[in-house]
């Protein structure tokens, strides 16, 4: 039997202990798996989206060390998501809204045409929200292709991320005129606070910046049953693509700081409604910012989430949803289901700024109490939670102390982030605890579709085989198969 064989075999063999068959083709290498984290992060086009959030919270030191102290939280963060991760690798993870990175691009499309127009354009909400739709729509479509195409892609994304960031962080400092360039006091420790909150509170919220940018890295844990070595794959991911976003990151603020002159208001209230993008248009022009802000434009996940509950029947339609195209061999039903809800939340557009500003916010709130609710749970409860490849040993639970402490204090502006958040947990009970039809009638936790004695049978059966062919290999020799799924021999 060859490595990649035994590899396959080992994975199925962890999935079967947690009670799922083998459904999804693994087609992701490694390095795959972080690219998926990590493209999912999208460094630049991400700062681009939250820029506001920094700048009137604090300005040049917000944007520096309010990026460098989030971050380290939440590597403890990652950290311990991974530990989850490589213990129980399966597509369910914890989910996040794709319709705020989405809207981002969206807005950044737009900031294009006002940038190519002269400033003289500028998009109105049904234009922008028309943007958005067809975005959803696009990657809707991206992610109905085969494993196979989505993982190749991702070596694609990786690059032109870690590209796009180091010509920004070089060549921003270079092409800067020396008018909009600012001394290392102003860069690394000016404080502007424009939204009348505390000095403390401001830079709190500035948070938010860094806690929206470096999230969603638990997309990796989404595709697990489609990553070959996922167990140890996974959560090395995650943590290799916070440690390398919070350093990029952390150089792209500095040269930002560095290079955005120090009218601050002018650059929040610019036409082109783009901090960074005016900072670009600054210091690089129109054609320069045109052909940088196309590749920040052009640089999954959510939809495997929605196939894993659905298998286990959380969610409504659970019988439609749970269904694997037999062509794409990729949970199509599930992919526009979520794309669906992300144009709904969209709508949101029509309330006003403050409403769709809700959506990055909730992005934030919703994903860490998401994050926090099974690190808290691995220690609090009594669980017969087994390590993986990846653990942090004695350090485990100082971490998750550290972890949830800090998403505890997850900073949310007073918006309609309340709103949302509680309408969607108020739904959530009502669906929960419905007369007759609702899950505490029926619902009692994932749904076994393969036993500990079918897989066996099945691997016994094919080492026999093996064995009449002259290649016998016992998938007890594999560590992670004799360590998780043991097979009582007789002596």
């Amino acid at each position: 039997m060859s490595t990649k064989e035994v590899i396959a075999k080992a994975d199925e063999a962890l999935l079967a202990q947690l009670g799922y068959k083998q459904e999804f083709k693994r087609a992701f290498i490694p390095l795959e798996v972080f690219g998926i984290a990590f493209s999912i992060i999208g460094l630049l086009p991400s700062i681009a989206s939250v820029l506001f959030y920094a700048i009137p919270n604090g300005g040049p030191s917000a944007m520096v060390w309010g990026w460098a102290v989030a971050s380290i939280f939440i590597l403890c963060v990652g950290m311990s998501m991974a530990e989850l991760g490589s213990a129980a690798p399966t597509s369910g993870g914890v989910s996040y809204p794709c319709s705020s990175i989405d809207w981002g691009c969206a807005v950044q499309i737009a900031a294009a045409a006002s940038i190519g127009s002269g400033q003289t354009f500028v998009a109105t909400q049904a234009q922008v929200f028309g943007i958005y739709v067809a975005i959803v729509l696009s990657h809707a479509v991206v992610c109905c292709l085969g494993t196979a195409v989505l993982a190749r892609l991702q070596n694609v994304y990786v690059c032109l991320n870690i590209c796009l960031c180091i010509a920004v962080i070089v060549g921003l400092p270079a092409a800067t005129p020396k008018e909009f360039m600012n001394t290392a006091s102003f860069a690394l420790g000016n404080f502007s606070n424009f939204n009348g909150w505390s000095n403390g509170y401001a830079f709190f919220l500035s948070f938010l910046a860094p806690l929206w940018t470096i999230s969603s890295f638990d997309s990796s844990v989404h595709i697990s049953e489609e990553a070959a070595n996922a167990a140890t794959a996974v959560p090395w991911a995650i943590v290799s693509a916070i440690g390398i976003a919070g350093v990029l990151g952390w150089a792209i603020n500095v040269s930002l700081a560095f290079c955005m002159g120090t009218d601050l208001e002018s650059i929040l209230g610019s036409p082109i409604g783009q901090p960074m993008a005016q900072i670009f248009f600054n210091s690089f022009g129109q054609q320069g910012t045109l052909g940088i802000w196309a590749i920040v434009v052009l640089v999954l996940a959510s939809s495997r989430q929605s196939f894993a509950f659905a298998r286990d029947g959380a969610l409504p339609f659970s019988s439609i949803l749970y269904r694997m195209n037999s062509f794409t061999g990729t949970p199509v039903n599930t992919v526009w289901f979520v794309a669906a809800v992300a144009i709904l939340l969209g709508l949101l557009a029509f309330a006003g700024p403050e409403a769709i500003n809700a959506i990055f916010a909730i992005s934030v709130t919703a994903l860490y109490i998401a994050y926090s609710i099974p690190i808290a749970a691995r220690f609090i409860f009594t669980n017969d939670f087994k390590p993986g490849p990846f653990s942090l040993g004695v350090f485990s639970l100082p971490v998750a102390i550290i972890s949830v402490s800090f998403m505890a204090r997850t900073p949310a502006t007073m918006n309609y982030t309340v709103v949302v958040l509680g309408g969607i947990l108020f739904l959530s009970l009502v669906w929960y605890y419905f007369p007759v039809y609702g899950g505490v009638h029926w619902f009692t936790g994932p749904v076994r579709n393969v036993s500990a004695d079918d897989f066996t049978d099945s691997a016994s059966g094919s080492s026999r085989g093996r064995e009449e062919s002259g290649d016998a290999t016992d998938l007890q020799a594999i560590p992670e198969v004799s360590r998780r799924y043991p097979v009582h021999r007789p002596e």
